[in-house]
This record gives structure tokens, sequence and C-alpha cells, in this order.
């Protein structure tokens, strides 16, 4: 596994992980 594979797997995570959280925020404002 090389670094730049490294490091796009751990942007995707964290980018997925922040999308989930603000959609969980968003959800809550909502309601």
């Amino acid at each position: 596994m090389t670094t730049w594979m490294l490091w796009l797997a751990s942007a995707s995570t964290l980018l997925l992980f922040v999308y989930l959280v603000y959609a969980l925020l968003r959800a809550e404002d909502l309601e």
C-alpha cells in the first residue's frame, strides 16, 4: 500500500465521518 493511497483512504473516511455528523446535526435542527 502506497502513501498516497493511505492519505486518500484516510481523507475520504474523515470526510464521510464529518458528513454523517453534519447530517445528524441538521436532522436534530429541523425537528
